[in-house]
């Protein structure tokens, strides 16, 4: 959105703001500099394969690249290899794509040809100090593979339209709905109300928009809201399951910062494996969704009780939004231990809702009762594509 200068009278056209350059002004990384930064916005083939390469090797639990390895496993078991690996990695480390390599994978000469290009591919990548001269990702190739997982995810979901305003239900007395008022100087882009600034152009008979035609939202205010992205990162959630609850991650990420709310992440396993306790900065849970691996077992009750710890102990808005394919699997009694875990959430003011992927019965009725004692939403979830839309969803619900 283009605003007129205020010291002059001129006509002026309102155009929609470029999610590129929205973007930009929130990306501030130590390693990615502006070169590296423009390239990925400007959507440079090279540039986004190699940040996929190093995401695509976060999600499939690759600490390192091993060339000869990778060669050996291919040769002796092509489809576990392809299970350990992903199809995707492998296409972009050689350039072929999976069913060609398969196809020619007991051949010599192929074998050498691939060995090739995959050394080639990571001298690549070396060079760029993606990845260091032990070929383990380095600060700048997370930086990277974090870039890329943003901006694929919101060039995706600003076209379907589902970002859109954030009010929350839980209010006090923080005033009236919004209202439509003359824009006055210091007024933000963003609160601009279009459709009515045009409207009064209309009436007016004027050919473009003047600034005594443009209104503003007067947005209402709205109380404290701390959420936590709580990610099963237990091994069945390897591959495509991590890397699509990323996107969603990045999503809620996104749009609630950008409302200045509080949003925190809790990555768990057997423990927890990381966490970034509720803030308003992007960046920081950007980079920590972006190197969310996969593990071993599943500790609900440990999750939870932690997320209880993280959040404030001050009245706010406080919810838990839980993301697994899978029942509790560690300690004595995980479920029993599981629900006195929520029955503490409650008392503490905190509300938790439970994204289901491909849940068997059991594990569908713990996610209810864990819904149900704390107030939450249960959302069950077939197809992988839906599950940012969800996750937003939960979000304008609170």
């Amino acid at each position: 959105m283009v605003l007129p200068d205020e010291k002059k009278n001129d006509n002026v056209s309102v155009a929609s703001m470029s999610p590129i350059e929205e973007l930009s002004g929130k990306l501030k990384f130590e390693n990615v500099d502006d070169k590296l930064l423009h390239s990925v916005l400007e959507n440079d083939k090279q540039t986004i394969d190699e940040g996929r390469i190093i995401q695509d090797a976060i999600n499939n639990n690759i600490s390192s690249f091993t060339p000869d390895l990778m060669l050996e496993n291919l040769v002796k078991d092509f489809q576990q290899a392809k299970n350990i690996y992903g199809e995707s990695i492998m296409r972009l480390l050689s350039g072929y794509n999976s069913n060609y390599v398969e196809k020619n994978i007991k051949l010599p000469e192929f074998q050498r040809e691939l060995r090739k290009k995959m050394n080639e591919k990571l001298h690549e990548l070396r060079d760029k100090k993606l990845i260091t001269k032990e070929n383990t990702i380095s600060e700048k190739g997370i930086e990277l593979a974090s870039l890329i997982l943003c901006v694929e995810e919101i060039n995706n979901l600003l076209p379907t339209g589902i970002f859109g305003e954030k009010i929350h239900k839980k209010r006090n007395v923080y005033g009236d709905p919004i209202d439509i008022n003359n824009y006055k100087k210091g007024s933000h882009y963003r609160n601009i109300a279009v459709r009515s600034s045009i409207k009064v152009a209309a009436r007016r008979k004027h050919s473009n928009i003047l600034l005594e035609d443009l209104r503003v939202y007067q947005r209402q205010q709205k109380g404290a809201v701390y959420l936590i992205y709580a990610v099963d990162a237990s091994g069945s959630m390897k591959g495509k399951k991590i890397a699509t609850a990323k996107k969603a991650g990045v999503a809620l990420a996104y749009k609630a910062t950008e409302e200045q709310d509080n949003v925190g992440l809790l990555v768990f396993g057997k423990e927890v494996i990381n966490e970034v306790h509720p803030t308003t900065n992007f960046i920081e849970l950007l980079k920590a969704i972006a190197t969310i691996k996969s593990s071993s077992e599943t500790n609900f009750s440990a999750m939870i009780e932690r997320a209880i710890q993280l959040f404030p102990t001050f009245p706010a808005t406080k919810h838990l939004l839980i993301l697994s394919d899978a029942l509790p699997t560690f300690g004595e009694n995980p479920i029993q231990e599981t629900l006195t875990a929520c029955e503490k959430a409650l008392l503490a003011g905190i509300t938790i809702s439970v994204i289901g992927i491909d849940l068997d019965k059991q594990g569908k009725q713990l996610a209810e009762n864990i819904v149900q004692i704390t107030n939450g939403k249960l959302y069950a979830v077939k197809n992988l594509e839906e599950l940012d839309q969800i996750v937003l969803q939960d979000y304008y619900s609170l």
